[in-house]
């Protein structure tokens, strides 16, 4: 299959074009329009050209504003990248390549509150409350209503929190690999600077993420939506002492109020029933994956 991959040079499009290519599968790289040939996902026409130039069997669309918190500081430019570029591809692709599938990657954000009680289904009601959740519940709207009204083969992940190497030091984990590191190297006092650490996510492995959008890419029902998620809940605080633990340092823990979200969802844990229905399971341990950020950041 010829796979075209939207945001390949990002965190998870660098891990997912390796593992494509790895699997057999031939990838065209659209890359941003700061790269050399590069596109921005919101021209449809320059879209269409590379829909039509490349013939894709697949697309996976990764380019985004990925950030919830720079979603709130800037809420226009989140919502022009993830809607209005959604809106480009799935016009540019309806035209150019009508026969194609879609993987649109979404975000287990939309839930909001919803999923507090229990891991929330794919059936629960969507309550974004960030800017970048209501720029994802929208993207996946438009992308089920090509679906619905024009016959396109789309897919809609919602992916919950996963973390490995290649993550920017703008998220948790990495941010505090980094701290830790430079802690480690006597470069900064034992303080760890941090966000609210209550919270409670469904955290993975970014391979086990990548396998599953290879898998939904190969298998996933056309109109269908999948949780990308464990199924587990793991607070902020417990996978810090994990990593404290694994790289031996002592810190006092301060929370940074500029870190703090203006809304926090207390609990998010997704239902991962129907992506391991096509055969999906957790695979490498979240301990693995704070190695890697660790490691990463020379904190090992």
């Amino acid at each position: 299959m010829k796979v075209l991959v939207t945001g390949p040079d990002g965190f998870v499009g660098t891990h997912l074009c390796r593992a494509l290519s790895a699997a057999g599968h031939e990838v065209v790289e659209a890359k941003g329009p700061t790269a050399e040939e590069g596109v921005d996902i919101r021209d449809v026409e320059r879209l269409g050209e590379l829909l039509h130039a490349t013939h894709p069997d697949g697309v996976v669309h990764l380019a985004a504003v990925s950030s919830v918190a720079r979603s709130h500081r800037d809420p226009v430019e989140t919502l022009d990248v993830n809607v209005v570029g959604t809106a480009a591809l799935l016009s540019a692709a309806r035209k150019a390549v009508p026969g194609a599938r879609l993987l649109v990657i979404g975000s287990g954000e939309v839930y909001g509150r919803g999923g507090e009680a229990a891991p929330a289904k794919e059936s629960a009601a969507l309550e974004p409350l960030s800017p970048y959740a209501a720029s994802k519940a929208a993207a996946e709207m438009l992308a089920l209503q090509f679906h619905r009204s024009y016959g396109t083969d789309v897919v809609c992940a919602r992916s919950f929190s996963h973390i490995g190497r290649g993550q920017s030091v703008d998220f948790a984990i990495p941010s505090f690999a980094a701290q830790l590191a430079a802690i480690r190297r006597n470069e900064a006092p034992p303080v760890l600077r941090t966000g609210d650490l209550s919270p409670v996510r469904d955290f993975l492995h970014v391979a086990d993420v990548i396998a599953a959008y290879v898998l939904l890419l190969e298998k996933g029902a056309a109109g269908g939506v999948y949780n990308v998620a464990s199924g587990a809940g793991h607070s902020l605080r417990s996978l810090l002492d994990d990593m404290l633990e694994l790289c031996s340092v002592q810190a006092k823990i301060e929370v940074d109020p500029a870190r703090l979200r203006p809304v926090e969802i207390p609990v998010l844990v997704g239902d991962p029933a129907r992506l391991a229905a096509l055969g999906w399971a957790v695979r490498h341990p979240l301990r693995e994956a704070l190695r890697d950020v660790l490691a990463e950041q020379g904190a090992l």
